[in-house]
């Protein structure tokens, strides 16, 4: 028998439709992601398309771009002081995230290395907030900070309300408890205080798990309309969600070409956060595995 026929042959028979059927499978695996960024990205793609066409061709079926996209952004810009509510804004969502993460890390470390008693019963009740979203407690919550607090109209109003997150304490909870016990043994043995260890071990270890919780919250307060409608009395603290419906005129003809390339602009700095932070995003939500 020649060494040649001691090859297995069957492998060279079975290697073609084998790796064609990879290749079908591939390509349709491809067609279908497409498909689906496709329908997922549709509405920011007309967004884009529109924001760069006249009034007239705006309120038609073209969806071929235009050649108005500058005069659409100095409308929105100028026009209705988008720069004004971007910067107050930027202002809620920095203070809110850095709020949020700040007691959050506070509240985990105390759940993870205190021992105090209901520890479990007061954890399920931090829990327990994610079910009640604001609308359910908008009058409540107008009348403790309008009335007794007397902090209407005023950036206390829209940041204070919202600096407790029970998904930051979960984040960050989970996050400390797979870190080793021997690292705080070591700390105590040290004289390190809760404080110390906090800022020096815990902090260095949790950057992506900080990231991923800064997105989220960044996102959250930059997206507020409804409470910010309800307790701002003015315009020159008002918020950019609530300053895009300024750019629509309910009585007369709106510039939707304007309006277009208003969402589009508010849309810049959640973006541009979630490309910085995306890396950490991503890792941050690994929460069994080490980080």
């Amino acid at each position: 028998m020649s060494a040649v026929a001691l090859e297995r042959p069957g492998r060279a028979h079975r290697s073609p439709s084998r790796s064609g059927r990879r290749g079908r499978g591939t390509l349709l695996t491809h067609v279908i992601l497409s498909l689906a960024v496709l329908i997922v990205a549709s509405p920011l793609i007309f967004a884009l398309i529109k924001a760069t066409q006249s009034s007239a061709q705006v309120t038609g079926p073209s969806l071929l771009p235009g050649l108005n996209v500058l005069a659409n952004i100095r409308a929105a810009w100028e026009g209705a002081g988008l720069g004004h509510y971007m910067v107050n804004s930027a202002v809620v969502a920095v203070c809110v995230t850095v709020g949020k993460t700040v007691l959050s890390l506070l509240a985990a470390l105390a759940f993870v290395y205190f021992r105090f008693p209901l520890k479990g019963l007061l954890f399920a009740l931090v829990l327990f907030t994610l079910m009640l979203p604001t609308e359910l407690l908008i009058v409540s919550l107008f009348d403790v900070v309008s009335g007794s607090l007397h902090w209407g109209n005023s950036y206390a109003a829209i940041i204070v309300p919202f600096i407790a997150s029970a998904t930051g304490v979960l984040l960050f909870r989970q996050h400390f408890m797979n870190i080793p016990a021997s690292l705080s043994d070591a700390a105590r043995i040290d004289g390190a205080g809760p404080l110390t260890f906090l800022g020096r071990i815990l902090i260095p270890m949790s950057w992506n798990t900080i990231g991923a919780l800064a997105v989220i919250q960044f996102v959250s307060a930059w997206d507020q309309y409804l409470w910010p409608l309800v307790i701002m009395q003015t315009d020159s603290k008002q918020v950019i969600q609530v300053g895009l419906s300024k750019l629509i005129d309910v009585e007369g003809q709106s510039n939707w070409g304007a309006v277009m390339a208003g969402a589009i602009l508010a849309i810049l700095p959640p973006v541009a956060v979630f490309t910085l932070l995306q890396e950490q995003f991503s890792k941050g939500f690994a929460l069994g595995q080490d980080k």
